[in-house]
C-alpha cells in the first residue's frame, strides 16, 4: 500500500460522505430517520457523513434506498467508493500513540495538493527536525515514556515525507516570530531547526513566511490553524483547527471564506520569502 492509497482513502471517504448527506437532504431525511434505518444512531450517520468512520457495505445499501437511489450504475458507483474508502493507511501501525481524531487529519494532510498554516507557539511538524521534535513532544507530554516519545516523533518524521513525494503538495507556511523565539530544547536544538528552516524554504514546493513582531497586531488573532486544498474538484476546501483533546473541521463555504482572507492578509503583510530567509538567518546570529 502506497501512501497515496492510503491517504486517498480518507479523501474518498470524505466524499461518499458528502454525497451521502447531499441525497439525504434532497430527500428531506432526517439524521435521526437515516440511523434508524441502518439501526444506528443520529450521531453515527453525522460521522458519516463528515467522513470520520469507516462504511460497511450494508448501511450504504440500506441508505441508498431510504434515498430512493435505484439505478444501478449509481449505487455501485458509491458502493465501490464505500469500498475504497475502507483501506488503512500507513499511520494506523501508530495507533498506540495516535488520537483516533488525528488520523483524519494525517489522511487528509496527505492527499491535499495544497497546505496552508499558521503557527504560533512552535515550528510546524512538517517543518521541525528530529531533535526540535522530541523537545516539542517531551514538552506537551512530560509524563510519557521515553518509547512512546520516540514512537511519536517517528510518527512526525513519517509524516514530514508527504513534502518530498512524487505528489508532493505545495506548503505555504506563516510562523508568527513567536514560534522561533520560544525555545525548545538547547541551544544547539534552535540553531539546527533555524538553518533547517532556511534549506527546506528554498525548495521549490515550500514557500516560508515570517510573520514580525515589528509588524504588531496582525490578522492572525484568533490562533493557528491549517487550510487544506485538493486535486478533487468534488471536495471543498477546508480548515483544520486542532484543540488538546480533538479539533474541527470546517468545510462551509463562507467559514472557509474567512480563514482564506485572514490566511492572505498574514501572507501579504509578512515578509516575502526571500526576506523571511534574511529573519531567519539573523535570528540564526542571536541564537
Amino acid at each position: 500500500m502506497t501512501a497515496g492509497e492510503s491517504s486517498g482513502s480518507v479523501v474518498r471517504r470524505i466524499l461518499l460522505g458528502s454525497q451521502l448527506r447531499r441525497l439525504r437532504e434532497s430527500r428531506g431525511v432526517t439524521r435521526e430517520a437515516a440511523g434508524y434505518s441502518i439501526r444506528a444512531s443520529e450521531s453515527k450517520i453525522s460521522r458519516m457523513e463528515l467522513g470520520r468512520v469507516s462504511f460497511k457495505a450494508r448501511d450504504v445499501e440500506d441508505l441508498l434506498t431510504l434515498y430512493g437511489v435505484t439505478d444501478a450504475a449509481e449505487r455501485e458507483s458509491l458502493l465501490s467508493l464505500a469500498r475504497e474508502a475502507n483501506v488503512a493507511g500507513w499511520w494506523h501501525s501508530y495507533g498506540d500513540v495516535l488520537p483516533g481524531w488525528f488520523q483524519t487529519y494525517i489522511g487528509l494532510e496527505g492527499a491535499a495538493s495544497l497546505i496552508r498554516i499558521y503557527e504560533v507557539q512552535f515550528v510546524h511538524g512538517l517543518l521541525q527536525t528530529e531533535s526540535y521534535a522530541h523537545a516539542v513532544v517531551s514538552r506537551g507530554m512530560p509524563h510519557a515514556s521515553a518509547a512512546e516519545t520516540d514512537r511519536r516523533v517517528a510518527l512526525r518524521l513519517e509524516r514530514q515525507k508527504v513534502l518530498v513525494s512524487e505528489h508532493a503538495p505545495h506548503f505555504h507556511a506563516v510562523l508568527d516570530e513567536a514560534a522561533l523565539r520560544r525555545p525548545y530544547g538547547d541551544r544547539a536544538v534552535m540553531r539546527n531547526q533555524l538553518k533547517h528552516l532556511i534549506e527546506v524554504s528554498e525548495q521549490p514546493n515550500i514557500t516560508l513566511q515570517v510573520m514580525p513582531f515589528s509588524f504588531g497586531g496582525h490578522a492572525g488573532e484568533s490562533g493557528a490553524f491549517t487550510m487544506l486544498r485538493f486535486p478533487e474538484s468534488d471536495l471543498s476546501d477546508l480548515v483544520y483547527l486542532e484543540q488538546l483533546t480533538s479539533a474541527l473541521y470546517l468545510d462551509k463555504r463562507e467559514e472557509v471564506a474567512q480563514y482564506e482572507r485572514v490566511m492572505e492578509r498574514l501572507q501579504k503583510d509578512s515578509p516575502s520569502p526571500a526576506e523571511t530567509r534574511d529573519v531567519l538567518r539573523g535570528l540564526l546570529q542571536l541564537t
